[in-house]
């Protein structure tokens, strides 16, 4: 049974009490909720267990032991963070990506003693901008039982990465998910990638859940927008890999070629066409069955 996590609802009305956000998720049949610890939080967490449903939090690792202090008044079963935007945005250069990653690497060292004394797990999520092998070198760093992943169904497809490879990488360090399927659509510089309905895309859904750790908690992400645009046939899409790897490109676009259909667009929407598909996009996500 799916949970679901505020970033559902991005580009809807603004989440600001996750009470509300709990009484919705119950409404339309969700498990569990993952939400930023906002409004009276322990009310939240009363609320939450007369329901019988989970409680994750997302926060940032600025603050962290207050953002850790307030998840569990809330009753969090873990923190979920991440670490940076999307690689091939935010960082024009090696040397700029190198700089996020000592900052956030630093950021890191100071939360993981904080959520081992609060006995809270810290879940990084690959958030277009860690390879899966990035995330695990920082895991068997610490090897801590208070570390590991939220796993992103889709979001490493980014990065020109298989999206079954990334989960069969991360699963076994994996504390939460974001689940979502995904559609590609080719563009001139490189290709388009979209959130879809579960059961629409071309991810293999309950594989992917089958690689799991059993009660590993499954929280919908449907985002509902216009088509990422991902132009790796760009310099500057690969300007911060240290190494451009063909074979992997070239995979890539071969997905795109194979799944290749149009996208969904939302920009042309009335605001409340937008708030409606975003409802109707998310309770037929609820509806599948994994």
């Amino acid at each position: 049974m799916l949970g679901i996590a505020t970033t559902s609802y991005i580009g809807g009305e603004p989440i600001r009490d996750a009470y509300q956000f709990l009484e919705h998720a119950h409404s339309l049949g969700a498990s569990g909720i993952q939400a930023p610890p906002l409004g009276d939080l322990e009310k939240i967490r009363d609320r939450a267990n007369t329901l019988g449903m989970y409680v994750e939090a997302i926060v940032s690792l600025s603050q962290f032991e207050k953002n850790v202090q307030n998840a569990k008044t809330m009753g969090a079963t873990c923190v979920r963070v991440n670490a940076g935007g999307r690689r091939y945005e935010d960082f024009s250069t090696l040397a700029d990506f190198e700089t996020f990653k000592t900052k956030a690497l630093a950021a890191i060292a100071l939360a993981v003693p904080i959520a081992e004394r609060y006995k809270i797990p810290l879940a990084i999520e690959n958030h277009k901008d860690w390879t899966p092998d990035e995330q695990i070198a920082i895991f068997k760093t610490y090897s801590s039982e208070y570390l590991g992943a939220c796993l992103d169904f889709g979001n490493n497809i980014a990065l020109c990465e298989d999206p079954m490879d990334v989960a069969q990488k991360l699963a076994p360090y994996t504390i939460t998910t974001h689940v979502k399927d995904m559609g590609v659509e080719p563009y001139s510089d490189g290709f388009l990638l979209s959130e879809l309905r579960l059961g629409e895309g071309f991810l293999d859904l309950r594989k992917i859940v089958s690689l799991l750790r059993p009660g590993t908690h499954l929280n919908l992400e449907m985002i509902t927008r216009d088509p990422l645009k991902i132009p790796c046939l760009t310099d500057r899409y690969w300007a911060t890999f240290p190494e451009v790897k063909a074979d992997q490109l070239a995979r890539t676009l071969h997905l795109v070629q194979q799944n290749k259909k149009p996208l969904p667009r939302v920009s042309q929407l009335s605001r409340a066409g937008l708030l409606q598909t975003i409802e109707q996009n998310n309770q037929a996500c609820l509806a599948y069955k994994l």
